[in-house]
């Protein structure tokens, strides 16, 4: 027989289930595992506790299973034959079960205003199962979408994405970039937000992996595998650096990812709102890559004094120190993600002014 508390229980949990428009028993396993750590937190120590949730019948039975002992070590889990045979008709002995139902007003706490809040988290998870089946395949994908929404105070904007509207939110925007209501753009799918808020798609403009989905577009050698991608580093709005190889000796890698008059990748920057790329050779000597990591700069040499440390120092022309540090010290930050080395830039006369080296 349901009470009050959980018949309010029911209420709030066929009222929600409609609210989101699915069935009330796809929450069902989710409620029971919130209510059986609750009742759990009651009944701490015992190994035997049983609920059973009838929807149909508004039905909620708590009940624990004890064992009949003489002597009593354990009251979680044992019960004296004189108490156990008040839970039953049934005549006992010594090692038998005995069930014993819980008046489910003592979770009055947790069947009102806690339940409901069971419930929603319930389905907050289901949403969130619900649009990573609907949307998994986009998931590291790079799509278009176009913009409906913006807001001028917090400067995050609502995207159509497939007729669904999801918000790109202004820390995932390339810096300076102003987007228009009716601007198609694209952006990088990156998962499913985690939020108290509905669970929505998260989308970037800014993550390193939309250059190489972009350059698989324009790319066909890239697409098929003959060029490819070994690492990326980037600015947002700035800069980025691409390091390609190629996997067919007939092929030029960074002729490919440039295209003819430069078509192929001013396609890229033309997407990312005019970042510059970098597209560099790829080396499995670390020396060699991060002398391609540091160009437009020529470097003369690259000393490695521990491989592990993952530091080094690189010798560049005295005419060529700015180039290779660049402006705000942007080209050697970048080659140092590049590469996964600290470097240390030095003048080839070994006079200038300050230190120059980049994490």
């Amino acid at each position: 027989m349901a009470n009050s508390n959980t018949t309010e229980l029911f209420e709030a949990l066929t009222l929600l289930a409609k609210e989101k428009g699915m069935e009330p028993s796809v929450l069902i396993e989710k409620i029971q595992t919130a209510l059986m750590n609750a009742i759990k937190k009651d009944f701490q120590g015992c190994e035997n506790v049983n609920f059973d949730i009838d929807l149909e019948k508004n039905k909620f039975d708590v009940s624990i299973r004890k064992e009949v002992s003489e002597v009593v070590e354990d009251p979680a889990n044992q019960i004296t034959l004189e108490e156990a045979s008040k839970h039953t008709r049934k005549k006992l002995k010594y090692g038998d079960m005995v069930t014993i139902k819980v008046d489910t007003k003592h979770f009055a706490r947790i069947t009102a205003q806690s339940a409901k809040q069971i419930i929603k988290q319930g389905i907050k998870e289901v949403e969130r199962e619900q649009l990573v089946e609907q949307w998994g395949g986009l998931q590291d994908e790079a799509v278009t979408v176009s913009v409906v929404r913006t807001d001028p105070k917090t400067g995050n904007v609502t995207v159509d994405l497939q007729g669904n509207e999801v918000p790109l939110f202004k820390k995932e925007q390339i810096p300076g970039e102003v987007l228009n209501v009716g601007d198609m753009v694209k952006v990088y799918v990156f998962g499913v937000s985690k939020t108290d808020h509905k669970p929505a798609l998260k989308i970037s403009r800014i993550r390193k992996e939309l250059v190489k989905r972009l350059f698989e577009t324009e790319v066909p050698e890239i697409f098929d595998g003959t060029v490819e991608i070994k690492a990326i580093s980037r600015e947002p709005g700035m800069r980025s650096k691409v390091a390609v190889i190629s996997n067919n000796p007939d092929v030029d890698a960074l002729g490919a990812c440039i295209g003819p008059g430069r078509q192929r990748i001013s396609k890229v920057c033309e997407e990312l709102a005019g970042e510059k790329m970098d597209v560099v050779f790829y080396s499995e000597d670390p020396a060699e890559f991060i002398k391609q990591a540091l160009k437009p700069s020529d470097v003369i040499s690259v000393e490695i004094p521990d491989m592990e440390v993952k530091s080094c120092t690189a010798i560049v022309p005295d005419n060529q120190l700015s180039l290779a540090i660049g402006n705000k010290g942007q080209n050697a930050k970048l080659a140092a993600k590049l590469t996964g080395y600290k470097i240390d830039i030095r003048p080839e006369s070994g006079f200038f002014e300050g230190e120059e080296d980049s994490e």
